[in-house]
């Protein structure tokens, strides 16, 4: 596995160009790749199949200039910015293996960020709901999942040392949720996990045996696909 740690100028991109990536080791399998970003600006993003107004408060997000995005993946509502670490896991599937499907993908995934992360903090995390990180009993970590044939997208945030108060502003509460959050509010449900993102970094990059990446990037690629569907209203507002 090869990793990077890229962020591009626009939410948009960042997103075409983890869609970019997915397509880049299905056509190869050689190539499982893993890459960090952080968004400099604030974004609400919703997962593939939610309903904007069910999931965010569009008003306040126009009022305030936050743009609304859509992954290509499932998952929840989130939203992104400064203090909010990014990974996007890039693996082949094997019939056979721990990748076979969406089930065995996230105890493979999550159980291995879980020991990674409990070795950085010195106690435990826990893997909670379908594909949670938490300290305790608050969440730390989201995660979802995109599959194809050859390959899957397994990707997630830490929240590091996030303005959790940000999320009451912009997010609703989500109409699905985990048993273990027990109706609470954004704030009295996630945690920073308050410790730098080096670390982070480095702790994932040793539990995949991940070496750094060197080649180029389809930047032409990522751009179209940031501007003629993530940039799309269609794509975002059409479901």
């Amino acid at each position: 596995m090869r990793w990077l740690d890229v962020t591009f100028a626009t939410p948009a991109e960042n997103l075409a160009c983890d869609e970019i990536l997915l397509t880049i080791v299905e056509e190869d399998t050689r190539e499982e790749l893993l890459r960090f970003w952080e968004s400099p600006q604030h974004f609400v993003v919703l997962g593939s199949s939610n309903k904007v107004r069910d999931e965010v408060d569009v008003d306040a997000c126009r009022a305030d200039g936050i743009p609304i995005l859509r992954r290509h993946s499932g998952g929840g509502a989130v939203l992104q910015g400064p203090g909010c670490l990014n990974f996007s896991l890039v693996l082949a599937i094997d019939p056979d293996g721990p990748t076979r499907n969406i089930t065995e993908t996230t105890r493979f995934v999550m159980q291995r960020h879980a020991d990674a992360l409990a070795n950085v903090l010195g106690r435990p995390v826990h893997v909670q709901g379908s594909s949670d990180l938490t300290i305790g009993d608050r969440k730390c970590s989201g995660n979802a999942q995109r599959r194809r044939l050859n390959a899957l997208l397994f990707h997630g945030t830490f929240l590091l040392q996030f303005d959790l108060a940000l999320m009451e502003k912009y997010l609703r509460r989500p109409p699905r949720q985990p048993a273990y959050r027990q109706q609470r509010t954004h704030s009295d449900f996630v945690c920073n996990i308050g410790v730098d993102t080096a670390r982070i970094k480095q702790a994932l990059i040793a539990v995949w045996h991940a070496v750094e990446h060197t080649e180029g990037l389809p930047t032409a690629a990522i751009e179209d696909l940031a501007r003629t569907k993530h940039s799309s209203p269609e794509w975002v507002f059409g479901r």
